[in-house]
């Protein structure tokens, strides 16, 4: 931008889950920085991201940003010297559900900045589940001393109201990736179910979660029962490696041998790139998913979905494009399930009417947070 001051060059670090490999908080990130970027070139402004995470080199390598490492007191204190405000953000930063270390650690860099003097700010921030107590004073204290909070729910912001953060300073925003274009602006493969020549394919994203696997065994039923009524072609989509893949190689070996006619299975690798994987959702005919941001890749590209819920944030979700999950990982009745697919399958322009004005909205709502960053980082510096 020829002609630019300092003046119009914002340092913004951003603290996540981030350099973990998990194709959908990396999918956060390059949303964040994406709408940044955009919105900076409205507003005629520079945004330089400094990422706090947990492999710098391979967040620099990734995104050509600046990148910290999050768990370095040093290098955090320096990211945050050096910074013009602080974004946390986005994903579910602030529950107890993971870990009792989170909620401390994510506050703890906000309070940081915060000491510093430097403005913070939540972005499409997923709040709770919140089973400790104690950690509420902690996260009152830190978000309304922010700039600007947004979180990606109506749960996320009554949560936070009953902690004591008004809720009139709480906007309402989608998940950043709802806003996350395709690799190069490349166009998504044409929908294709009901081809005679080619089985559908059904994008799959399972985590493990109950430890005896009982889950994954109901989804494996429900992929047999699939399978048996119509030939389909699933895809596994591993969003977090190594885990993922573990898991989907387990499922595949379940179903070995009890497929339908016509039917498989095939293990996705879409490599680290969040867009990369974005390009393999856009390519299914429909997607049976785990994951929050397998849902949310799916929705992005307007491809009917059928969500199996772990966590109240997949019911949130999907209630958001008023859809309910098909089952969840304590029942998953197989022959619903197949009843289910087989509609999507065959009437997936239907679901698309029906869906379609709700997603659009979410993808342009995706966009408040970084406008009301950057117009108050602006008013910040003008002062």
């Amino acid at each position: 931008m020829a002609g630019t001051n300092d003046s119009q060059i914002f340092r913004i670090a951003i603290s996540g889950y981030y350099g973990f490999r998990n194709s959908g908080d990396e999918a956060v990130l390059r949303s964040i920085l994406l709408a940044l970027k955009e919105e900076g070139d409205k507003q005629g402004v520079i945004v330089q991201p400094i990422v706090l995470s947990a492999d710098p080199a391979w967040t620099t390598a990734m995104y050509g940003v600046e990148s910290f490492h999050r768990m370095k007191p040093g290098d955090v204190l320096r990211a945050l010297r050096s910074c013009d405000g602080l974004i946390s953000g986005g994903g579910s930063l602030l529950q107890d559900v993971t870990s009792g270390k989170t909620i401390p650690y994510y506050i703890g860099i906000m309070k940081l900045a915060q000491w510093l003097g430097k403005p913070t700010f939540a972005y499409a921030q997923g709040i709770g589940p919140i089973n400790r107590r104690s950690m509420d004073s902690l996260i009152r204290s830190a978000m309304r001393r922010s700039k600007y909070v947004s979180v990606r729910d109506a749960e996320s912001a009554a949560l936070l109201g009953r902690i004591g953060m008004p809720l009139d300073r709480i906007d309402v925003v989608p998940d950043p990736v709802m806003g996350l274009p395709l690799p190069g602006g490349s166009p998504a493969a044409q929908p294709r179910a009901g081809a005679d020549e080619t089985p559908p394919v059904i994008g799959v994203s399972l985590r493990r979660w109950r430890e005896d696997g009982a889950d994954m065994a109901r989804a494996a039923e429900a992929l047999v029962a699939l399978s048996k009524r119509r030939p389909v072609r699933l895809r596994f989509l591993p969003f977090h490696t190594p885990s993922d893949r573990v898991t989907s190689e387990e499922v595949m070996e379940r179903l070995s041998g009890r497929l339908g006619e016509g039917s498989s299975a095939e293990l996705a690798a879409p490599g680290d790139d969040p867009q990369a994987m974005l390009l393999e959702v856009s390519r299914c005919d429909a997607l049976f998913g785990m994951r929050l941001h397998a849902l949310i890749y799916a929705a992005n590209q307007h491809i009917p979905m059928l969500g199996l819920s772990y966590d109240p944030k997949i019911d949130q979700f999907m209630n958001r494009l008023n859809l309910r999950p098909i089952g969840t990982t304590e029942s998953l009745d197989a022959e619903i399930f197949a009843d289910e697919a087989c509609n999507l399958l065959d009437t997936p322009e239907e679901w698309r009417i029906k869906h379609g004005p709700a997603i659009e909205t979410l993808k342009q709502q995706a966009k408040i947070p970084a406008q009301q960053i950057l117009q108050i980082l602006r008013q910040y510096r003008s002062r």
